[in-house]
């Protein structure tokens, strides 16, 4: 595949890992604005979720190359700070949103005078969590496409029809390997397809915990198949098989919590009238209207 820059200008190199990553970061906020505006979310609550939405994509990458940082320290000895992994950002940014979101609604909104930040949302995250790990498989994808070109996260060597003559990351060099990155690729398109589904036809609420029994499954058993090693602190088993029973165990957790707790809180904004008629109803009562 192509790992060389695509184009430059000056200093700066453009590759196509890069561009993936970038694409399905832009495309995972499109689907979630197109949602927000589908499901009746009103303009303050799109604003304030993108915006963390934004703030927690940022602290995730971050948190991506830390993890991997320290898997390198815990291999080599040596700490260096530049690559990544999925789960690490993934962990950092539901962590982070989980933690702005709830400090925001529970702690300043409440006590605060500054207009601006009260919380007049006509929507909770628990009715965004249905279809947010849609977006992230969306995001996700493309950056394994992205991995694909970068020839990282691939498979041993293999002189089986299904193997690709790539560069590979962890040789140095071109060889024809497992490509266990389009493998995930496109397991992560067909999952992104089963959760669109099922939210879209059949109004299901738990594709949280769909996700993460099924990417944690997928993941742990794809790591026996994957040729780059990331290190390990738990005998047996890769760092990110050691998530993956974590994502598991999570998810069924999580069918549990929607059904006693989550479920009751929702608020359904699909179910209120619709945002611009509201506005219009407030103009036509005198509620609004400008001076």
């Amino acid at each position: 595949m192509y790992h060389e820059p695509l184009f430059s200008i000056g200093n700066l190199h453009v590759y196509a890992y890069g561009l993936c990553m970038a694409v399905g970061i832009i495309l995972c906020f499109v689907f979630l604005l197109w949602v927000f505006s589908y499901k009746n979310f009103n303009e303050e609550c799109t604003d304030k979720m993108i915006f963390l939405g934004l703030v927690a994509t940022a602290i995730g990458i971050l948190f991506a190359m830390l993890f991997q940082s320290v898997y390198n320290y815990i291999d080599t000895g040596v700490f260096t700070f530049g690559s990544m992994t999925f789960i690490g950002g993934l962990i950092g940014g539901v962590g982070s949103y989980l933690a702005f979101y709830n400090l925001y609604v529970y702690v300043i909104a409440p006590r605060t005078k500054i207009k601006w930040l009260q919380n007049n949302m006509n929507a909770s995250l628990n009715d965004a969590i249905p279809f947010v790990p849609v977006a992230i498989c969306i995001a996700h994808a493309f950056g394994r496409l992205g991995c694909t070109f970068a020839g990282c996260c691939h498979g041993p060597e293999t002189d089986a029809w299904y193997g690709i003559y790539m560069w590979a990351s962890s040789y140095g060099r071109y060889a024809t390997v497992i490509p266990t990155q389009l493998f995930e690729c496109i397991f992560l398109v067909v999952l992104c397809a089963v959760m669109a589904l099922l939210y879209f036809k059949f109004k299901f609420n738990c594709n949280l915990g769909v996700y993460l029994i099924a990417y944690g499954v997928w993941r742990f058993l794809i790591e026996f198949v994957r040729d780059d090693n990331r290190g390990g602190f738990i005998p047996g088993l890769t760092p990110s098989q050691f998530w993956s029973i974590i994502m598991v165990v999570c998810g069924i957790g999580y069918f549990f919590l929607y059904k006693y707790v989550l479920k009751a809180k929702m608020k359904h904004p699909e179910l209120q009238p619709p945002v611009r008629e509201s506005k219009k109803k407030k103009v036509a009562d005198g509620d609004g209207s400008e001076n």
